[in-house]
């Protein structure tokens, strides 16, 4: 079965990117990476950090927008989009991963303002304490996200919290069912789950195309590290200044996550909280996102001004 592809006109519409390039992991994974805007843009880059079952795809709308004078980096995770499928599955290989793709894409001691949605912020915190991440690193921005704990939080089910809803919670997030073709009641069970109840069809559509190109044999790997996630201790490690965006209708990382970041983060610059939006919030609020994103590099430009 052949799987979608992303729309191809639109805003949700993947740009064309100034020059594609292979990043070798530690273990050997080949990651697909993007690198979009002009060369000689100014400072600082950006990183941007994919999550579960989507792809550099996802990041249209900021793609779009930064690119227009920054040099945006985007890349595959293992196993999503253009990344082949690799044999190891954890935290520590997203933190090698984004370790390569640093080492691929930036210089010695180029800075860079990092963002991460999801599985993305997770790879931000598992990655902290390594010794490229902090090299680079210059200020970072989660997405609706958490650190431990997502299958329990998780509100997918209308079921009160216990054991009962974990398990079902499991059993459906780790599913190896086929997702298949991008039906209308596919469409609507991804809303459900994925999005706020005022995203349009178009929207809806693009993120049904990104996340049903994902194989399910990725999924479901990726779905067993999500389901054990403990990165408490990687929260603690990210000691550069971080902003934090949740949606307030997010049913797989409910603000619960986001409000426990931003009192164990130790350099937080702020929570927004984005009223009725679900989990897909870079596509959801792209204006909202992409202008924190904005934020953060020129808060940054201005330190260097200043030092």
């Amino acid at each position: 079965m052949s799987r979608p592809t992303p729309v191809a006109d639109g805003p949700y519409a993947p740009p064309a990117a100034a020059r594609e390039l292979t990043a070798v992991s530690a273990d050997g994974a080949r990651l697909h990476v993007e690198v979009h805007g002009p060369e000689g843009a100014a400072v600082p880059t950006v990183v941007l950090a994919h999550g579960w079952t989507c792809s550099t795809a996802f990041w249209a709308a900021q793609i779009r927008d930064l690119a227009v004078d920054h040099r945006v980096i985007a890349y595959d995770q293992r196993g999503h989009g253009r990344s082949p499928a690799a044999a190891g599955y954890g935290t520590e290989a997203l933190a090698d991963d984004l370790e390569a793709v640093l080492a691929a894409t930036l210089r010695p001691g180029e800075k860079a303002v990092l963002v991460g949605h999801s599985m993305g912020g997770m790879t931000l915190m598992a990655a902290a304490a390594r010794p490229r991440f902090r090299e680079h690193a210059v200020a970072a921005l989660l997405c609706s996200t958490g650190s431990s704990r997502l299958v329990a939080e998780a509100r997918v089910l209308p079921l009160p919290p216990g054991r009962l809803r974990t398990g079902v919670t499991q059993r459906i997030l780790g599913s190896r069912a086929p997702l298949g073709p991008v039906t209308p009641v596919a469409r609507r069970i991804l809303k459900y789950a994925t999005m706020g109840a005022g995203s349009s069809p178009g929207m809806v559509e693009a993120c049904a195309r990104i996340v049903h190109a994902c194989p399910r044999a990725v999924r479901h790997a990726w779905s067993k590290v999500l389901d054990a996630l403990d990165l408490d201790h990687g929260v603690r490690e990210l000691s550069v200044p971080t902003a934090v965006v949740a949606g307030s209708a997010d049913r797989l990382t409910p603000l619960v996550h986001a409000r426990a970041l931003v009192a164990t983060l130790p350099n937080c610059v702020g929570l927004t909280e984005l009223a009725g939006l679900g989990h897909m919030t870079p596509m959801e609020a792209p204006d909202v996102v992409t202008a924190r994103i904005r934020g953060l590099v020129t808060d940054y430009a201005q330190i260097k001004e200043g030092a």
